[in-house]
């Protein structure tokens, strides 16, 4: 894992670039201070094992999540993009930090939820590490998705088997309070409303986006749109300023932009191809209707989604596999210049990390 400083050909100006040593699928930079120049990179590896008993091939899936120090604008380059600590684990298909505190909640291939604490080696503001804090079963099959409700105080996983599992956060134990079979197939995606947090949205490889009160026990749907989208639903996000406006993407390449205002009939408003499936989508911190878009077979894209239309300001072509992971880093420099905004982007088979800026989001005033 030796990490490449960048080079400025083309519009985006790249920071730095890694190989992983696994197959690479999430990203996520922590939005806390004093760690937000650190990022996490997951990855997930099929392994084929002969068994010893049986000349069977056996599949073990195992992972890894990576800390990085992004420093975009460092004078000496090689300090642009640093690994400073991984952690071995099971295959990670998602990962979240808590929106309170740097707390790392990953979501992984054995069925299992796992908290960690990222914090400062002894005596050393450089070194950082991530500590576990709590470990728990959800599910015999794999956890896709996790996400945390606004206060923290309760996490939703997406399962394989076409479940959802609320799990409270706890530090002594993580246990499931509520599990109920949403799907029919893979669950993608979860999300939790971000205003009103007794609401889960998720989506689905049924092609169906749903959403469910979780004041009802067992949660009932309060909609379920099943004929939108032409294949499975990645992804979902909410717009940060604007909570009446949700995003879906899907496998069938378009990101589309709901009015919520009616909650039992959510109205798709605008859709957008992407030319790819839309795996992730997030949100700007800091600038209003901007959305970063992991589009699997055709690269990234920043697309402006406001109320009744989505445009795509630029795209990013320089990953060879599948893309996957992608986010946006929290910074002071980008609260007071848009033009400053930094991206972390990985893809898939070639196990690529890159992070980079966009060329021109100056354009666009800070929220």
């Amino acid at each position: 894992e030796v990490c490449i400083p960048g080079e400025s050909e083309g519009l985006a100006m790249d920071v730095g670039s890694c190989h992983l040593g696994g197959n690479a699928d999430a990203v996520e930079f922590c939005p806390h201070r004093p760690f937000r120049h650190i990022l996490a990179a997951a990855t997930y590896t099929l392994q084929e094992q002969a068994g010893e008993e049986e000349q069977q091939q056996q599949q073990d899936r195992a992972g890894t999540v990576s800390l990085f120090s992004v420093d975009a604008g460092a004078e000496d380059e090689s300090r642009r993009l640093r690994l400073l600590h991984t952690v071995e684990t099971a295959g990670v298909f998602d990962m979240k930090w808590s929106p309170t505190a740097p707390l790392l909640a990953q979501a992984d291939a054995h069925g299992r939820l796992v908290l960690r604490r990222l914090e400062h080696e002894d005596g050393s503001d450089e070194g950082v590490v991530l500590t576990d804090v709590v470990a728990g079963n959800i599910s015999s099959s794999m956890c896709l998705y996790v996400d945390w409700n606004q206060n923290a105080d309760s996490l939703a996983v997406a399962l394989s088997d076409g479940s959802l599992s609320v799990v409270p956060m706890r530090e002594d134990r993580l246990e499931v309070s509520e599990q109920w079979t949403a799907h029919q197939y893979e669950v993608w995606t979860c999300y939790f409303d971000r205003a009103r947090p007794h609401l889960l949205y998720s989506g689905s490889d049924d092609c169906s986006f749903g959403c469910w009160d979780l004041r009802e026990s067992p949660s009932n749907a309060v909609f379920r749109n099943k004929k939108t989208h032409t294949m499975g639903v990645c992804c979902i996000a909410q717009n940060p300023l604007e909570g009446n406006m949700l995003l879906t993407g899907s496998y069938d390449e378009f990101l589309r932009v709901w009015d919520m205002r009616s909650m039992m009939k959510p109205v798709n408003e605008k859709s957008l191809n992407l030319g790819g499936g839309v795996w992730r989508l997030k949100y700007h911190p800091n600038i209003a209707d901007v959305v970063l878009a992991a589009c699997m077979h055709n690269g990234f894209a920043i697309v402006k989604a406001g109320a009744g239309d989505a445009t795509i300001m630029e795209t990013y072509g320089k990953h060879e596999s599948l893309a996957y992971g992608a986010d946006w880093q929290t910074s002071e420099a980008a609260e007071h210049n848009t033009n400053s905004s930094v991206i972390a982007t990985c893809s898939f088979y070639d196990r690529l990390l890159r992070v980079w800026q966009p060329e021109n989001l100056v354009n666009h005033p800070t929220s």
